[in-house]
């Protein structure tokens, strides 16, 4: 692979989501998540094993159905407003869709089911590239539109996407698998709190993706891929093990590590808006 391929790649990646964030209209925003879709596919196809075609597959396919469903969503309000600008979404059919194909991008429960089987596919690397710099760009559009969706979708989605993680992950030997799971589990939360304060939705996912950084770029340092390479690096690198289980520790939320920070001002602004019983599902 050439200098110049591995640039325009990164470019594409980097733009798209860029292009995305700074749009208003919905047209530029589309284009802006194509282009950074495709410019993935290469990375994840990378390693040449029947794994990773068919990780690149099933992304594409994902990725491709949600880009379709957000098309189809912009046009039925353009049809109704005759207004392409983002903000201006105000059909509640053409909403709901939209809010389903960001979550569908993101891979949030209930259409989550992409994502452990890509993670799985992939190198750790692109691993932490997907459940990264990924969702940024989905991310930013939801927080765009978060008055607009009922909060009866989000909430649903989020607690069914708390359940699917936390329970998903229980049973994971596949380090990667696990992280995909974590990252269900925390966009539950970021979707959850998006309904009644996107800013904190956009604080907690900005943690999330903090945490998670160091924790794949240690496992790729110490070419970990299963719960059992993790038990056996104690005797070569045990600062590395030690870190590693502090974070995933604080990725989970745990008092009184950063994860739990987030987590307890998502807990405290649901009930403030008298949301107790939301508050002890999500505990």
């Amino acid at each position: 692979i050439t200098p110049a391929s591995v640039t325009i790649v990164f470019l594409g990646i980097t733009i798209g989501t860029i292009m995305t964030m700074s749009s208003s209209n919905w047209l530029m925003a589309w284009i802006g998540l194509e282009l950074n879709m495709l410019a993935i596919l290469p990375i994840i196809s990378k390693p040449k094993t029947t794994r990773a075609s068919e990780a690149t597959t099933k992304y594409f396919l994902t990725q491709a159905i949600a880009s379709a469903m957000m098309l189809l969503s912009s046009t039925i309000n353009v049809w109704q407003t005759g207004n392409w600008n983002i903000l201006e979404l105000k059909n509640k059919f053409s909403t709901t869709i939209m809010a389903l194909s960001l979550m569908m991008k993101m891979g949030a429960a209930p259409i989550h089911f992409w994502l452990p089987e890509v993670l799985q596919g992939t190198t750790l690397q692109t691993a932490l590239l997907i459940t990264t710099w990924q969702k940024i760009a989905p991310v930013t559009l939801m927080y765009m539109i978060s008055n607009k969706i009922q909060p009866t979708i989000l909430v649903s989605a989020g607690i069914l996407s708390m359940i699917i993680g936390g329970l998903g992950g229980i049973n994971q030997t596949q380090l990667r698998k696990m992280m995909a799971y974590s990252s269900i589990n925390n966009l539950g939360w970021t979707i959850t709190i998006m309904a009644f304060s996107p800013n904190m939705a956009l604080m907690n996912i900005c943690t999330y993706i903090i945490m998670t950084t160091p924790i794949f770029l240690m496992m790729t340092n110490m070419s970990t891929k299963t719960l059992q390479n993790l038990s056996t690096t104690w005797t070569t690198s045990m600062t590395m093990t030690l870190s590693i289980a502090l974070l995933m520790l604080s990725t989970s939320g745990l008092p009184p590590f950063t994860g739990f920070m987030p987590k307890m001002l998502i807990l405290n602004e649901l009930i403030s808006q008298k949301l107790t019983t939301l508050a002890t599902l999500a505990i």
